[in-house]
């Protein structure tokens, strides 16, 4: 066996140091956050219990830590469910080039380096000058939109751009209309892309903070809800919280890995038994 350069082991402690970077805070939380009853937000940590976690489902917690969390998941599914349609719809009216498409393409991926802050201000005021009151189901949930789309939309670009279009002529000669090759053909094909920008769609509107900052009106969501609690609790229930909503975060991801899986397993076996029908 070769020995390896020297190049290998700088690389490799590189990439150790950027995994420790990566994860180092989380990890940091998720540890601090099994703090004894008499603990602290720092270190040395004084005994080891589920004291915060407890504490966090009890009724004098701090802050409306549930109802956050309830309309920060019903926001992230409206902008999931409105990402993926609206992507699939833009990507299919992209696969024909149509006057002003170049310039619509960018305009749409422009609003993705404008500053939060000032998409978040300016939906607000949008709302606000309208008489429309400021609630994160509506103005929260457009603003939210500007992020998401853009991503959802580049995903379906790429997707359709090397989709093979033999099998939409396929269907459309055993006789099926637009709207069965649509639903028979595309959609089963492009499944797991789906999968995927559903997840972008609702990762990105779970997490979001500068873009709902001005347009939730007075109903936090569960970012800005921890954000206001780190001004005025100062003990490890929010390290605690911290590690339930990564936890969470996480299974949310398995769930739409699995979902990904099962969908690319399913269209596999659906192949295999249609080239078995041919034999």
């Amino acid at each position: 066996m070769e020995p390896r350069p020297r190049s290998f082991y700088f690389l490799a402690a590189f990439f150790v140091l950027f995994l420790v970077f990566l994860y180092g805070p989380t990890l940091t939380i998720g540890i601090l956050s099994f703090q004894g009853p008499t603990g602290g937000l720092t270190f040395p940590m004084r005994g080891v219990s589920l004291h915060w976690f407890r504490d966090l489902f009890e009724q004098q917690a701090v802050g409306d830590i549930w109802g956050s969390f309830s309309r920060s998941l019903t926001l992230g599914f409206m902008v999931m469910v409105t990402t993926v349609v609206v992507s699939v719809m833009g990507g299919l009216a992209f696969r024909k080039r149509f006057a002003g498409s170049g310039l619509l393409f960018y305009l749409i991926i422009t609003s993705l380096v404008i500053p939060s802050i000032l998409v978040s201000l300016g939906v607000g005021l949008i709302w606000s000058q309208s008489g429309l009151p400021v609630h994160w189901s509506t103005s929260g949930f457009g603003a939210q939109l500007t992020w998401t789309l853009p991503f959802g939309l580049l995903i379906m670009f790429a997707v359709f751009n090397r989709f093979d279009r033999s099998y939409e002529e396929a269907a459309r000669d055993q006789g099926a209309s637009p709207w069965q090759t649509i639903r028979y053909v595309v959609l089963p094909i492009i499944a797991p892309s789906l999968i995927g920008v559903a997840l972008f769609g609702f990762t990105l509107s779970y997490d979001e903070f500068a873009r709902t900052l001005l347009t939730s009106g007075s109903y936090n969501t569960l970012p800005l809800e921890i954000f206001g609690m780190t001004t005025n609790v100062t003990s490890p229930v929010l390290f605690a919280l911290g590690t339930l909503t990564t936890v969470f975060s996480l299974l949310v991801i398995g769930v739409f890995l699995l979902l990904a899986w099962l969908t690319s397993r399913a269209r596999a076996r659906k192949g295999s038994d249609a080239g078995k029908g041919m034999v």
